[in-house]
């Protein structure tokens, strides 16, 4: 069943989904701003600044979730020979991209009143440069190259070996000596060092930020799906 997809039936669906994941975005975004802008406390050490979280923290999760499936998508085309699970890589790529950018620009931002500086060659801050680069290889090779095969074969190959790159990232901070602290939430546990009225908040704004890029990858998929149709492929 992996091994084709048909076009036609797959954008009878996902031509109708974008408009209900932007008024869903646009509710929870509100809900998240104002949780994160006016109801969160302040830190009793950064003041205000610790609201640029609200904006790195998720924007990190997504960007390494969003490479963490680029890979597996990537492995499954490999595996099952289906040019869909390429097309579906391909769409996630660029909002992953763009909060990647947005992570390492609010850590900037966030650093300078925390660390006294706007860069540091922390493990974390580098480790994540290093997956924008992977980012930026993966997106060019879609452009440089025309031949198609060649093309799933190459971008499939830098998601692979880029991947490894995410369990560096995580674990930077317990590896090395880093500017970061250890992580604060742990999703296998119950102890969290956030208080609620921080962490609720940092839900709802990773919660808006996934619909965000649900709604990116939907008009990049269809993009792709209205292309496949105008070469007249009824299936891949």
């Amino acid at each position: 069943m992996f091994k084709s997809f048909e076009p036609n039936k797959i954008f009878a669906i996902t031509s109708k989904a974008p408009k209900y994941v932007l008024l869903l975005f646009i509710v929870v975004l509100t809900i998240g701003l104002t949780e994160a802008l006016v109801l969160s406390p302040e830190d009793y050490k950064q003041s205000d600044a610790v609201r640029i979280m609200y904006v790195h923290v998720p924007a990190a999760w997504i960007s390494l979730g969003i490479f963490s499936s680029l890979a597996l998508f990537s492995v499954g085309s490999f595996v099952f020979k289906n040019k869909n699970f390429s097309l579906i890589a391909k769409s996630l790529a660029p909002s992953g991209f763009v909060f990647n950018i947005i992570a390492l620009v609010t850590g900037s931002i966030w650093g300078k009143p925390t660390w006294g500086t706007w860069w540091a060659w922390d493990a974390r801050i580098t480790s994540m440069l290093i997956l924008a680069l992977f980012y930026g290889m993966y997106l060019l090779a879609w452009r440089i190259y025309e031949d198609k095969e060649q093309v799933i074969k190459v971008t499939s190959l830098i998601a692979i070996l880029g991947v490894v790159n995410v369990p560096i990232i995580k674990f930077s901070v317990d590896w090395w000596n880093t500017l970061h602290q250890p992580a604060s939430i742990n999703i296998l546990s119950t102890n969290t060092a956030i208080h609620a009225s921080m962490l609720i908040p940092l839900g709802i704004m990773t919660a808006a930020f996934a619909l965000f890029s649900l709604l990116i990858f939907l008009m990049k998929y269809n993009t792709e799906l209205i292309k496949v149709k105008n070469k007249g492929l009824d299936r891949l």
